[in-house]
This record gives structure tokens, sequence and C-alpha cells, in this order.
């Protein structure tokens, strides 16, 4: 893909296009793997659970017993963290935690003008299952994203699944745990971990939802066994998208394009300016920084295959292309950013000014990292704690109302040609 591509050039909408174009492909050699792995799971239960979980995970245990992780070591694990980290992982569960609570709704009720009551209840989903990777994508932080709002939310089970390579989770996973005093914790992970989740075995209870990132398997084991449970999304590669104007500093704007190249080679970083000059400043610094990184090969894929600058004549019309690319992660970085923020309409998280980088919001500014990718943001918003609760609707007629409504409901019911919903209707009229 060509680093820069100008907004005025004749082939700029193919251009365009060509990074619109998914990253990811499903793999169907994956999904006949992860079909196989549900199907043993759910007929063999913890035999085959404990038989995957070798094989995949290269975990040792020999009883099902030694998936379990037990109180003692969740303590012992926290106790191997510096104090720096747990003062800076209690901090970030406090501030996240302060943000989700104002996303709490309300109930309502109330009685119209024909005296129905009605109105609307929130209640917690009883039991949902935390999915958290292992392996060199442990990232505590996503422990501390997807459970607080669960917790907020009033979630009676929270039960966490990650992968133990060597029979061992990291610790600071098992450290954010006790902090938010998560207890039921087992040491499975991929496909066979969601099919758990979703179906039960003999030790571990079912849960209503599912919830969390993970590879290729875990992404199509949760498109499998939704309807059987709920899940949350299904994610794709990350990606930044950054508008800035000459004013900003090139260096912190590469590190920030950078900042998600590193996640992922399917990683997407884009930068619109309005200045070519700009623009070439900040791949030379884009350059140098890579050189600095301990994940540079996976980074250097990334930006290697899907980064690229776009130069606009005027940036502030660039809102046109935004809500195009609906990003996961959107920077303002402009002398007036909020008067471009009114423009924007689909965006997963938006950070606003020079000394708002996207990693903030990644570990302690509030909301939530568990963010719409590949698009979806023009149609679904990031976590959340309602993605945690459902609202059921109450309706209370009395015999006075129900004389008012029900005439007119029999006569639509019995356009529908449903006689049973008429008559259920019209034996309660009073009929004088």
């Amino acid at each position: 893909m060509s680093k820069i591509i100008f907004q005025n050039s004749k082939n700029f909408q193919n251009n365009f296009l060509k990074i619109l174009k998914k990253r990811e492909h499903s793999d169907q050699a994956i999904d006949n793997t992860v079909e196989k792995i549900i199907d043993s799971v759910k007929k063999g239960s913890e035999k085959s659970l404990l038989e995957l979980t070798r094989k995949y995970d290269k975990n040792p245990a020999i009883k099902f017993k030694d998936l379990i992780v037990s109180k003692k070591e969740i303590k012992r694990a926290k106790s191997l963290i510096s104090h720096d980290v747990i003062k800076a992982l209690k901090k970030a569960a406090f501030r996240i935690k302060n943000y989700h609570a104002k996303q709490l709704p309300k109930d309502f009720y109330y009685t119209d003008s024909q005296g129905v009551k009605l109105g609307s209840r929130w209640s917690a989903i009883d039991s949902v299952g935390l999915y958290v990777p292992g392996g060199s994508a442990s990232y505590p932080s996503s422990v501390i994203m997807n459970a607080v709002p669960a917790i907020v939310a009033g979630v009676e089970r929270i039960v966490m699944v990650c992968p133990a390579m060597g029979g061992k989770i990291n610790p600071v996973v098992l450290a954010v745990a006790e902090i938010l005093k998560i207890e039921e914790i087992y040491k499975i992970g991929g496909a066979q971990a969601i099919a758990a989740l979703a179906f039960g075995t003999e030790s571990i209870k079912k849960v209503n939802k599912i919830f969390g990132p993970g590879n290729a398997y875990v992404a199509s084991a949760k498109k499998k066994v939704f309807g059987d449970v709920g899940i949350d999304m299904i994610a794709g590669p990350s990606e930044i998208l950054v508008v800035a104007d000459k004013t900003n500093d090139p260096s912190h704007i590469a590190i920030d394009l950078l900042s998600q190249a590193e996640h992922d080679e399917n990683a997407q970083a884009i930068l619109i300016t309005d200045s070519e000059k700009f623009a070439k400043k900040v791949l030379k610094h884009v350059e140098s920084e890579l050189k600095t990184l301990k994940r540079r090969n996976i980074a250097e894929k990334s930006w290697k295959n899907f980064g690229c600058v776009i130069v606009m004549k005027n940036i502030n019309d660039s809102h046109t292309l935004v809500n195009e690319i609906a990003p996961e992660h959107l920077e303002i970085s402009v002398q007036k950013p909020s008067k471009l923020l009114k423009k924007i309409k689909n965006a997963g998280a938006i950070f606003l000014g020079k000394f708002s980088p996207e990693a903030i919001g990644d570990y302690i500014a509030g909301p939530n990292h568990v963010l719409p990718t590949d698009k979806t943001a023009k149609f679904s918003s990031g976590l959340n704690v309602l993605d945690f609760m459902k609202r059921t609707s109450l309706v209370e007629c009395s015999k006075e109302s129900i004389n008012k409504i029900g005439p007119d409901a029999i006569t639509l019911a019995n356009e529908e040609g449903l006689g049973a919903h008429a008559r259920s209707i019209y034996k309660r009229l009073n009929k004088n």
C-alpha cells in the first residue's frame, strides 16, 4: 500500500477502497477444527477438555482438578507483583469502575392517559464467562475492562478462563482477579474453553454470556455457540485513525500510530493530515521509532501492509473519510477538536487534543477499551454496563384500561388471523 495518498489525485477513490478492505478473513480449516473441538467437549465433557488442554495449551495437567485455580494460587500470584504495578492496577480499576457506574440505567413505571401502567425494569445477567488470552497476548488491562462493567452491573457469577502454558497463568492476570474478587478461574483456553463455558461440564456450570478477546479459534468458537449463549462481539484486528494538523509534534503522531500497529500484524494505523510536509516528517519518525520497539517485527508488518497517510486539502472536511472508515480508535489532534467532533458519527472511542493519546484509554482513562472494529462502529458501541444487563418490559392493565385499548387490539389480531389472540383479550372485556 502506498504510504501517502492524496485526496485530490485521480485514483484516490480506488486507494481509499483498498484501505477499507477487510484485513482478516475467515478460515474454513479453522472453523472445521473448532467444530470438532466443540463437539468433543459436548460429548466427552471434562475428559475431552483435559485432553484438549494438554494438546493445545501444552498444559501438563493430569486431573481436571489441576485446571482449577485455587484461592491460594491467586493470593500467591499477587505477592509476586511489584507494589507499583499493584498500585497502578488498583487505580485503573477505580477509575474504570467510576466511569462505568455512570452508565447504570434506571427503571421506569408510569400510567398512560388510558390508565395502562407501563414500565421497564433492568436486571443483571446471572452469570458470565470472561475469556482472557494467555501467552504473549496476555493483557491484564483487558481483564479489568471486561470484569468491571460486569461487577458494576451486578452480575452474581463471573467465571474466568485463561490458557496456562506449562500450567501457569501470568501472575499479573491473577493479581487483577484478586483485586476484583474473581475467584472462579480455570486454566483452559481456545475453542475448548468457549465450549466449556457455553455448554458446561461436570464441574463447570454453563454461563449465560461470554466476553473477551481471543485468537481466530476463539472467535470462531464464539460464533458457533452464539444462540446457546450470548456473546459480546467478534473483534477484528486493532485500528487507529489520527486526524492531525501540522501544529503537532510529528514524533507524537508517529508513536501513536505504532501503538496500535504493535498489537497485531493485521492491525491498521492511518493518519489524515492537510500537510504533505508534516506527513513526510511523521513517516520519518515512524521509521526511527520502529527500531526501538520490542514488537518491531509485528509493528513493521502491520505498518508496511496496512498503514498509510492521507493528505487532504482541508482537514475540516476529514469527517467524511472518518465516518466511512468508522475506526475503532480516533484521535482528533487539531487546533479546535470540538468543532470537528460535532461532525463525527462513526467511531468506537474518540480522543480529543494533543495530550489525549489513545494509549491512555487502553489503561486508565475510564471508558472501556473493548471497542467495535472493522467498520462495525457504524452500528455498534464499545463494551459497557448494558452489555451485562437485560431489560424487561412491564404491562399492567386494569379492568377499565383494557376496555379502552382492547377493542383495537382485537381488530389487529383478527386482521392477522390470530383468533386465540383476539379471544384472549375479548374474554376480559366488559361486554355489557
